[in-house]
């Protein structure tokens, strides 16, 4: 074994891309100190934290230790002393955000402990009528919803496939786990890509695509860090597709609310460049903070922060009260129940039922499957055919008939005139001992 796979095998497991650039800031850490630390380039750093490479070997150690959160208290982790011993599940510590939390027994009477009580037992928010986010963007560890537990639990039973399971204990299979997702985030993410393209059938065709891509690639999705968040950047890619200009359902928006309130902020959001909506209706509308916003924006930290300040100035010129708010905290506030008022007075077509979904999905990957075996068999028929036809020898190709100028005439007799032709015929008549002119005469 060499030294880079020891160093590799070594090192503790990294988080995701987006987890990566969250724990940098928290650390108020910049491109450049990662880079300097760790021995490589500002570019190299970045491709980690979008997660089109990743580090190997002693490099990956170093990233690893210097992305490696604090050490949870020491309270925290001991157990209450008691007579009796507890269950594994209470001696486990409240699990960080670069960690995949533990799989939620359905059968488990009791009760989590106080620390990660307000964590486990939360209700599940709407994407759009979520708390706005505090002033400060400082990024918190999210709370995990009842619905993301059973699809983390479900994740880690389809990977192991059932080995190591406790005795007494239920484990969802792949399609109940999507089926809670897609309960869990389908209708406000229908409401959300409302508000972010302004077309109805637009909006809820490309939940359906997204959380068809979902299932099919469910493996991926499922152990994920945020497979909501997940869904709603494929919802959102596909929505903001410029080729759905071509299609005349789609070409033009939905007719506007009736209020004048509400149809100013729909128009408003309308005229905002796609990039600068996104922004903030990630930042404003679903909670995100800063950092969650800009890496799934796929933008620097900067930059999400310059397009939700200039998103935020020109919605102020169409709403007077955004204007007339004293802080960014309170525009936030007021940009936050505006957008949630917005997506649930307008009437948003009711996504299809998860299973026509998964459905869908599975008829559409055997109708290309299908396609691309037929594509090949007809290919192949096609290279048959010619090698059969195919001659297997070259013949030349014969040269047209060209005039050809500036060759002299053949040589020998020419075609006789009609006079030369009278004077054979009168010498052909003549005796056979010559004409009389050719007779002498005497004198």
């Amino acid at each position: 074994m060499t030294r880079s796979t020891t160093d590799e095998a070594a090192a503790p497991p990294l988080p995701s891309p987006k987890e990566r650039r969250r724990l940098r800031e928290a650390k108020s850490l910049s491109e450049e100190q990662v880079a300097e630390a760790v021995g490589v380039t500002r570019a190299t750093v970045r491709s980690w934290e979008t997660g089109r490479t990743s580090p190997r070997g002693r490099k990956r150690a170093l990233y690893a230790k210097l992305l490696a959160p604090a050490p949870a208290p020491t309270p925290a982790l001991k157990p209450k002393p008691e007579s009796k011993p507890k269950p594994e599940s209470k001696l486990r510590p409240t699990p960080t955000p670069t960690s995949t939390p533990a799989p939620k027994p359905a059968t488990a009477p009791t009760a989590p402990p106080p620390e990660t009580a307000p964590a486990s037992t939360a209700p599940a928010p709407d994407p759009v009528s979520a708390p706005p986010p505090p002033s400060e963007p400082a990024p918190q560890p999210k709370t995990t919803s009842e619905p993301e537990t059973e699809v983390k639990a479900e994740v880690k039973a389809g990977a192991e496939s059932g080995a190591g399971a406790a005795p007494g204990t239920t484990r969802l299979s792949p399609e109940e786990a999507f089926d809670a997702l897609y309960a869990h985030a389908a209708p406000g993410l229908v409401r959300q890509t409302y508000l972010l393209t302004g077309r109805r059938r637009l909006a809820r065709e490309s939940v359906e695509r997204a959380f068809q891509l979902a299932w099919h690639r469910w493996p991926e999705v499922a152990v994920d860090r945020d497979p909501a968040g997940w869904v709603r950047a494929a919802a959102y890619e596909y929505a903001m597709s410029p080729w759905h200009r071509l299609r005349r359902a789609h070409r033009h928006p939905d007719a506007p609310p009736t209020e004048p309130a509400r149809r100013a902020l729909f128009e408003a959001l309308l005229e905002l460049p796609p990039a600068y909506r996104r922004t903030l209706l990630l930042y404003d509308g679903v909670g995100l903070d800063l950092p969650e916003t800009a890496a799934e924006t796929e933008a620097s930290t900067p930059a999400a922060a310059g397009r939700l300040e200039m998103a935020r100035a020109a919605l102020a010129e169409r709403l007077p009260e955004l204007a007339a708010a004293d802080s960014p905290a309170e525009q936030s506030e007021l940009l936050h129940d505006r957008l949630g008022g917005l997506a649930r007075a307008e009437h948003v077509p009711a996504p299809v039922p998860a299973r026509k979904v998964r459905t869908g999905s599975e008829e559409k990957a055997r109708l290309w499957t299908r396609a691309a075996i037929a594509f090949a068999a007809l290919l192949i028929g096609a290279t048959a055919l010619t090698l059969h036809t195919a001659p297997t020898h070259y013949e030349p190709p014969i040269a047209p008939p060209e005039r050809v100028g500036g060759v002299p005439p053949r040589g020998g007799p020419q075609k006789l005139t009609a006079q030369d032709l009278k004077l054979q015929k009168s010498l052909n008549e003549q005796l056979a001992h010559g004409p009389e002119r050719l007779v002498p005469e005497l004198r």
